[in-house]
């Protein structure tokens, strides 16, 4: 008798696996203001990709003005300094963002070089919150992640190596320029310095280690105290800092969309697929994943629960048969493993 995928999907058991979500639509992209920024848009406002949605200062400083009034307006915290017709203790003019009164004087977020920061997707501002961020909502889908570092980007997606590959500094290219690159398992933080020097626009790692996290964000801190109006560069990790292959849903999506302008964001942590007429495969609902453990990014077939079994250390936890390609099935904690929707 033939088994069928719906039959499969209502297999007994299968419901306690940890379900991952592969694709986000709509999504609302928060972009944060820090003290002192602006926001340039206001709620309801329709933005394109690459139109202006804050200014924020390069260097930050926090000046004390005298409290007053303007024109009867009484102002509050995350209020303008500029309509005051502030000045500093100093006598100069400043703009910047009321923080908070004491003492008969204001706190004031100002700074200098102001800098603006592009939205990376099309879309609605859904709401703008002074202090807080401003917020934009796309019907797109978008590829849900981990995390994401440096900062917002787009580019035409292009893959880089296979899923268990691993992108090196010698195999950073400048024919990739203007692209978002997927890098495969892992890269380190010399093959991403180079890639941001070459003009790429931003990588996809299923894994990125801490060590690696932490010297690309140091090299990105001096290299924008040093240049002023870099290109944007974002990195989006898959799965975290463990070394393993991109899931195979997952390539098979960035398969489907190789070629397509994508965007990363960082909150919450995706990849926005820009064209929304491309036909996205599924993942087949009996495929799990082993997330942790010594199998980790191995993929199998569900093969039913096989009950408290003893694991090494002498634990005993609750398990399921999964099955990798022709072996028989091997028993792996329920806790390990995760499916893909």
């Amino acid at each position: 008798m033939t088994v069928t995928r719906a039959a499969v999907a209502e297999a007994p058991g299968l419901t306690l696996v940890a379900r991952r979500r592969l694709l986000l639509s709509p999504i609302d992209a928060f972009f944060r203001l820090h003290p002192g920024d602006r926001a340039l848009v206001k709620e309801g406002e329709a933005v394109g990709r690459g139109q202006p949605i804050l200014e924020h200062f390069r260097e930050p400083r926090t000046l004390v003005i005298a409290a007053q009034s303007a024109e009867g307006h009484q102002p509050v915290p995350g209020d303008r300094a500029a309509p005051l017709g502030s000045r500093t203790r100093d006598g100069e003019n400043l703009d910047g963002e009321l923080l908070f009164r004491s003492g008969g004087r204001w706190r004031v977020a100002s700074g200098d070089r102001a800098e603006p920061l592009e939205s990376p997707v099309a879309g609605v501002v859904h709401e703008v919150r002074p202090g807080a961020g401003v917020t934009i909502r796309s019907t797109a889908n978008a590829i849900v992640g981990r995390t994401a570092l440096a900062g917002p980007s787009w580019g035409k997606l292009q893959l880089a190596t296979g899923p268990d590959g691993e992108l090196r500094a010698q195999h950073v290219d400048v024919g990739m320029a203007g692209s978002i690159i997927v890098a495969g398992a892992r890269m380190d933080a010399e093959a991403l310095t180079r890639a941001r020097a070459v003009g790429i626009r931003g990588v996809v790692v299923a894994a990125l280690g801490i060590k690696e996290q932490r010297d690309f964000l140091a090299s990105e801190r001096r290299g924008r105290a040093a240049v002023h109006g870099l290109p944007p560069f974002g990195i989006l990790v898959l799965d975290g800092a463990s070394r393993r292959p991109i899931a195979s849903p997952l390539m098979a999506l960035f398969e489907a969309i190789e070629g397509g302008m994508v965007a990363i964001v960082g909150d919450p942590p995706a990849l926005v697929i820009d064209d929304p007429s491309v036909l996205l495969p599924t993942a087949p609902p009996d495929l799990v994943r082993v997330r942790s453990g010594p199998l980790a990014g191995a993929e199998g077939a569900w093969a039913g629960l096989a009950g408290p079994r003893r694991f090494p250390a002498g634990v005993t936890l609750e398990a399921a048969f999964v099955r990798f390609g022709g072996r028989p099935p091997v028993a792996i904690p329920l806790g390990d493993l995760e499916r893909f929707a």
